[in-house]
């Protein structure tokens, strides 16, 4: 083998990982392109599922004579994902609609409004079901945080205006049952 063969060989070997890498990382680019695109496509039909309501089921307030005043459908959020999304970027409720929150433990509960769309009445629960106090129509998209009057095990969203349209108060009590 003459020198200028040898030396040509030697340069196309001490090339041939620089094209593997540009080659790798050209790959690896078109791969995040199709999983950014695949996955927006996907994370909004997801996401548009989320926000619709879905019956978990159906809650009951009941005065202090032991009377019913109104019942609700409710949607149940009882792990820290569905209730870090709570209402958040739903656009309506119906009027028989409702979220139960469920905390796996009794403290101080505080929430805001941020990205949620629709005024709320927030109606906070000690473990015994009784409602503690209600911050009503609360403001969308607020920073504001709205807490608890003493430590509470839930907390049930309802639109604005809902305990004062069904003279729901503090000492009310709240039952609900599964539906599933």
């Amino acid at each position: 083998m003459t020198k200028k063969k040898k030396t040509e060989q030697t340069n196309r070997l001490r090339k041939l990982p620089v094209i593997y890498k540009i080659t790798a990382v050209g790959i690896i680019i078109i791969a995040a392109i199709y999983f950014i695109i695949v996955y927006s496509g996907k994370s909004e039909i997801n996401n548009n599922e989320e926000y619709m309501f879905r019956k978990d089921g159906e809650l009951t307030f009941i005065d202090s004579t032991g009377t019913v005043i109104t019942k609700i459908n409710i949607q149940i959020a009882s792990n820290e994902f569905d209730r870090e999304l709570g209402l958040m970027n739903r656009k309506s409720m119906d009027e028989n609609q409702g979220m139960l929150f469920i905390f796996p433990d009794i403290q101080v509960r505080s929430f805001w409004m941020r990205n949620t769309m629709i005024p709320l009445d927030m109606i906070f629960i000690d473990d015994s079901k009784t409602v503690l106090n209600i911050a009503k129509n609360t403001t969308p998209y607020a920073d504001i945080s709205y807490p608890s009057a003493e430590p509470a095990k839930y907390v049930v969203e309802v639109n604005g205006g809902f305990c004062d349209r069904h003279n729901i108060t503090s000492g009310a009590k709240v039952n609900w049952a599964l539906t599933h």
